[in-house]
């Protein structure tokens, strides 16, 4: 047997495995919400063929390379509307829910105070709050939430 095809089986066989291994991993299903207010242009619309990255009620940073951490212990989820957006939760703050859009990478699921959620050139923050119908509302943005969003977290802080 050649090298050529010993390295064809080889290869074939790895992604055999590969393959084999992804049967077990659940699919992501981004999580929907109902938005009290609706505005005629949002965040993952298209306007004369330009991709819009935010909208009313957020707050634009622009990141110089620094990653986005969570404000607190948390969940962090994809949003199902939005331009790379994701929604962070925690029951430190129960009746808010933060969104972040512009998000590259980002890390799912369970996280602690201070672990990186993800990465992004320019974020768009938005603060919601429950409704007593369940919907949720835009509401002023946190700046004590976005700054700890921001900051590096304190010494001796595990990532």
């Amino acid at each position: 047997m050649g090298p050529r095809r010993l390295g064809l089986i080889v290869g074939l066989g790895l992604v055999g495995i590969g393959l084999g291994s992804c049967g077990g991993v659940a699919p992501v299903v981004p999580r929907q919400i109902v938005l009290k207010q609706a505005w005629e242009i949002e965040s993952g619309d298209r306007v004369a063929g330009q991709l819009v990255t935010g909208s009313l009620g957020d707050i634009s940073v622009k990141l110089q390379g620094i990653r986005l951490r969570a404000p607190f212990s948390g969940q962090v989820e994809l949003a199902a509307k939005g331009f790379h957006c994701i929604y962070f939760s925690t029951p430190e703050v129960p009746a808010y829910l933060f969104r972040y859009c512009g998000i590259r990478q980002p890390r799912l699921g369970p996280i602690e105070a201070g672990a990186v959620m993800g990465r992004g050139k320019h974020i768009h923050f938005a603060t919601l709050r429950r409704q007593p119908d369940g919907a949720w509302a835009m509401v002023e943005p946190s700046d004590q939430v976005l700054e700890r969003s921001l900051n590096q977290p304190a010494a001796g802080l595990r990532l």
